[in-house]
Parts: C-alpha cells; sequence; structure tokens
C-alpha cells in the first residue's frame, strides 16, 4: 500500500482532486491535510471584499472533492515536514507518515507580521476584514502595503465597498506593472481617490493595516530539509519533484522550478496542478514521468472596485466593464468545475 500525503488544499491540488476522482488504486491511500474543508480561490477574493460575491461563491467544498475521489481529509495545520523519517507533525498533535508527499500550502505576504494584518491565509483576511466594516459608525482609515496585483485590487475593493465613507491609502516602493498597465491601474486608483505612497506607513494613523506584499516562502519549506531557492522555496525538476528529495513533489507557490522563472500565480498553479495529478499517478505505477513546461506568458484581469477590471498580456492592454464581466465568468466557470 503506497500512502499518498497531499499537503496544502491550494489550486494545484484541488486540480490533483479532480483528476484523482477517475483513477482507482487498491494499492494507494490518499490523504489530504488543509487546515479547513474549502479552499478560497484567490482571483475572486477582491471581489468577496467589494461585495459582488458571498465568501461561499470563492470557495471550492474541498471536503466533497476528497470524498468523491475517495481521499482523506485531516483538517489540521502542517507544523513540520521530516524528509528523512519520511514524517509529517500536525498541530493538533498527530503524526502521519507517507511514502510520496506533495506540497501545496502556498506563500505568506514578504514582512508578515506585528500588528499588520496578512491577506493570507485568504479566511482570515475576510473575516478580519468584516469585523472592521462592523466596528460602528466611523469612517476607516485602511493601508494597503503593497501594489502588485493583489495589493491595488484589494485597495480599490475596499474603497469601492466603504462607499466614500472612509479612506485607503497604497504604500509601495517600486512599480510591479509595464508602462500600458502602470498607467491604466495609476488612472484607476486616482479615480476611487486611493493615493500611493513610497514611504512606509504609519501604523499608528490607520484603523488597520493590511499585508499584501509578495510572496515568501513559509518557514516550514526551508525547515524540512528540501533543497530551497535563495527565497527558501522548494526547488523543483521539470516533474515537479523535489531535487533533494524525488519522495517529495511541489507546485504552486510552495515551488520554485530550477533553470527557470515562474511567477507565483494561480495561473500557473492550475496549470502545475494537471501535471502533478498525472506524475503522482504515475509515481505510484513506477512509471515515466511528464515535464511541466510553463507558458510564456498569461493574461491578466485586474478588477477595480466596482465591476469594473483592466486586462494585459504581453504588450497587450484593455480596460472596461466588458473586462470585469469576462473576468467574472472565467472565474465563476473556475470554480464550477469543481462542484
Amino acid at each position: 500500500m503506497t500512502r499518498l500525503l497531499l499537503l496544502g488544499g491550494g489550486h494545484a491540488h484541488a486540480v490533483v482532486l479532480l483528476k484523482f476522482r477517475q483513477f482507482v488504486s487498491k494499492e494507494l491511500q490518499v490523504t489530504l491535510v488543509n487546515p479547513g474543508p474549502v479552499h478560497t480561490y484567490s482571483g475572486m477574493v477582491p471581489g468577496v471584499i467589494a461585495g459582488h460575491y458571498a465568501p461561499a461563491e470563492a470557495q471550492i467544498d474541498l471536503a466533497q472533492l476528497a470524498a468523491r475521489a475517495g481521499v482523506e481529509l485531516v483538517q489540521d495545520r502542517v507544523s513540520s515536514l521530516d524528509t528523512g523519517a519520511k514524517q509529517v507533525q500536525l498541530a493538533g498533535g498527530a503524526m502521519l507518515d507517507y511514502d510520496v508527499a506533495s506540497i501545496n500550502i502556498g506563500s505568506i505576504p514578504a514582512g508578515a507580521g506585528g500588528s499588520a494584518i496578512a491577506v493570507k491565509p485568504f479566511d482570515n483576511f475576510i473575516a478580519r476584514w468584516k469585523a472592521l466594516l462592523e466596528r460602528g459608525p466611523k469612517a476607516p482609515r485602511i493601508a494597503v502595503i503593497g501594489a502588485g496585483a493583489a495589493g491595488v485590487e484589494l485597495a480599490m475593493a475596499m474603497k469601492f465597498a466603504l462607499a466614500g465613507k472612509g479612506e485607503v491609502v497604497l504604500f509601495s516602493d517600486r512599480n510591479l506593472f509595464q508602462d500600458a498597465v502602470a498607467k491604466r491601474i495609476s488612472q484607476a486608483l486616482q479615480r476611487l481617490a486611493i493615493e500611493l505612497r513610497t514611504d512606509a506607513p504609519d501604523r499608528s494613523a490607520f484603523d488597520a493595516v493590511f499585508q499584501a506584499t509578495g510572496p515568501s516562502a513559509p518557514p516550514l519549506l526551508r525547515e524540512s530539509g528540501l533543497k530551497a531557492d535563495a527565497q527558501g522555496f522548494a526547488l523543483v525538476d521539470p516533474c515537479l519533484r523535489s531535487v533533494s528529495h524525488p519522495d517529495v513533489f511541489a507546485a504552486g507557490d510552495s515551488a520554485s522550478l530550477e533553470g527557470a522563472t515562474v511567477p507565483k500565480s494561480g495561473v500557473y498553479a492550475v496549470r502545475q496542478g494537471a501535471v502533478l495529478a498525472e506524475n503522482l499517478k504515475r509515481a505510484v505505477r513506477g512509471m515515466p514521468m511528464l515535464d511541466y513546461v510553463p507558458q510564456r506568458d498569461s493574461l491578466s484581469l485586474i478588477s477595480c472596485g466596482g465591476k469594473y477590471a483592466i486586462a494585459s498580456r504581453g504588450g497587450w492592454s484593455a480596460e472596461g466593464r466588458w473586462v470585469w464581466w469576462w473576468k467574472n465568468r472565467l472565474d465563476r466557470r473556475w470554480v464550477a468545475k469543481f462542484s
């Protein structure tokens, strides 16, 4: 009996569960470890904050997916991974053994900690946002640190949700977009009266500070003994296997592809998920692996608070209400495929 342990219920592992519904083996025992029974789809989080979606509309039911695939779901957090003993320690105290493990635990915002509210995990972030809105009649003053796609989307979603009753200030020390897209985003921020600053926020001047900086590696990865890149993410080969431990796979934000630069983005994690699912099946059967080949570029869709969005791919960009409806259709269709 081969014991396959899936750590984390991110985008890639959601795809694995979907693919495993058609894969039945009496010689395989699969366990998924995730803090809760659902996975919140990152692409719809700004829409949840803006009020366009209920939180449940942006969630993938991992418990249902696991049950349909014959996978046991353990709702707990992973405390440590001992790659030598092939064991995982859970926060609740349980120990799980594995023959093959796959990691899809995501990332954490760089510099997260202290009084700032990290935007990941999303469930906690959405709960903290809801609590802020329920405080009372006072219009809140909010700081968002990080002006990448996540930061600008969330800042605009928050300002839209406040309906002119509060203030949102965006902080970043650099521009992360190409010129044409940067101009569109700058104009969108101006329309919503969101100030962009390059200094550090005085946290005492704000009712809440949200951390939406770039991804950093969870300490678990570096502490596991897996070979990691300079940022601490697990280094994997084209088959998405650890370059140091061939019995461990990794995908999504948790992984860095050796010799290539792959953005930490859900679009890439989803593509990796299909290859990962096939290679996990092949690992169990002792078959040759498939290579993951990252796409050259990807479509970026940035929502602007209301039902308006900016699209870009390569050197092309466009914006308008039609872009939001396009994004809405793609997001809803992607979540629906798991139900």
